[in-house]
């Protein structure tokens, strides 16, 4: 295998507990240490300061209120619609300016990472919003795997295509994969997270399992779903959305209440969960996350950079 880790005590846990990922995930192992890099079953997983305080949105409205548009272009056309994909196994490709590039099963990713439980404020362009308790890992871990060279400047992403599951593919509303990108120092930002699980369970299909990113200060179509290759490029990769329309959607997306959307107001966001005609609430720079991410955006024009 092309990673390699020091052993710690936790290595004495029989092989047999870690290969079954609900039990890495969703705790069927609860209390049991899962692997080399002490990721724990999720029902023994720390809980974070990140969020302490932060009324969180319920599983139901999380679940059945999504954006993923190779199921559908609706809110509830993923939950309808994405029951039929499968997620195990699953493996994620890691290409590119790296020491150790190759193919890497999930199961053995979950081994040799440090899962958490982070509450995170998650903003969609299209203005409402949601607090999630996410489950995952810093992506930086998942580089420093792979090695990452001197010369790589961004960290690329792609999206599964499976056209025989997901109906939006046959669509010519996005050119499939779907991707995103990140520079890499807001790759490595310790913000940045791969969620494979949220309120104590694996991730649902709906909601881009059984992997995916979650980039808190930036709306929530950055945070891509469903990760089967990470690219690392000494050139700014394409993004999705930015190919099909740039005029209305830049590459960093940060959220910024400055800078509307042409067809409407980022300056207050509706929470989901509180109804439709409930108060609305002023859109926080960088979604709240300021105090630690402001300093990468030092010296940028935040509206013509957007």
């Amino acid at each position: 295998m092309p990673f390699k880790t020091e052993l710690k005590h936790s290595d004495v846990t029989p092989k047999a507990a870690f290969l079954n990922r609900r039990q890495i995930i969703a705790g069927a192992a609860a209390g049991v240490m899962a692997g080399p890099a002490s990721a724990r079953a999720l029902g023994d997983i720390a809980k974070t300061s990140h969020g302490a305080g932060l009324a969180t949105t319920s599983l139901e409205d999380i679940s059945s209120y999504c954006n993923f548009y190779e199921f559908g272009v609706g809110k509830d056309d993923p939950p309808r619609n994405a029951q039929d994909m499968v997620t195990v196994p699953w493996s994620v490709e890691i290409a590119g300016l790296v020491d150790r590039p190759g193919t890497y099963g999930l199961e053995d990713i979950l081994r040799r990472v440090d899962l958490e439980e982070r509450i995170y404020r998650f903003r969609c362009v299209e203005a409402w919003a949601m607090v999630i308790p996410w489950v995952g890992f810093e992506l930086n871990q998942l580089l420093d795997m792979a090695g990452v060279q001197p010369s790589a400047k961004y960290v690329a992403f792609e999206t599964a295509v499976l056209p025989d599951v997901m109906e939006g593919i046959s669509r010519g509303y996005l050119d499939w994969p779907y991707r995103e990108a990140l520079r890499m120092d807001e790759a490595m930002h310790p913000l940045t997270l791969m969620s494979v699980g949220i309120y104590g369970e694996e991730l649902r299909n709906q909601n881009g399992a059984p992997i995916r990113l979650v980039v808190p200060w930036k709306y929530g179509f950055k945070s891509i779903k469903s990760v089967v290759k990470v690219e690392l490029t000494s050139k700014r990769p394409p993004n999705s959305w930015n190919m099909q329309n740039p005029r209305e959607y830049g590459f960093y997306s940060n959220v910024n209440p400055l800078v509307d959307h042409p067809r409407w107001s980022q300056a207050s966001e509706r929470r989901i969960g509180d109804g439709v005609f409930a108060r609305r609430h002023p859109t926080l720079m960088f979604n709240g996350y300021g105090d630690e991410v402001a300093s990468l955006y030092a010296g940028m024009d935040l509206t013509r950079e957007f």
